[in-house]
């Protein structure tokens, strides 16, 4: 499962932008909670983990804007859990990965990903 949220504010970080955005993902050793320092932002600037889901709402529900959650589909296996499309770490002819770059999906083809 995985939703994100809009802050009624942005809540100042120390080490950057401040955050505009969240994101929840449950994974199996907790729930994370993605940070993001712009609304269109692809991936995020920072993430925590929580013990559940819950634990992470009880802290960050005041937080958000009165749109609330809204639930997204887990990411494609092999692809990034904090980006809202289908992103992965290219791989090379080895199959080691190629850290700092990326493919995504497009019309059912892994392509390389351009900002």
């Amino acid at each position: 499962m995985r939703k994100y949220a809009d802050l009624k504010e942005p809540l100042p970080r120390e080490d950057g932008d401040p955050i505009v955005r969240i994101m929840l993902y449950e994974a199996e050793e907790g729930t994370y909670l993605f940070e993001y320092d712009a609304a269109d932002a692809l991936q995020c600037c920072a993430d925590l983990l929580y013990a559940s889901a819950e634990e992470a709402c009880e802290e960050w529900n005041a937080l958000i804007d009165e749109s609330g959650w809204t639930e997204i589909g887990d990411p494609l296996p092999g692809c990034q859990h904090d980006a809202f499309i289908p992103l992965r770490v290219k791989r090379g002819a080895d199959g080691k990965p190629k850290w700092g770059e990326y493919e995504t999906l497009r019309d059912g083809e892994w392509v390389r990903y351009e900002a």
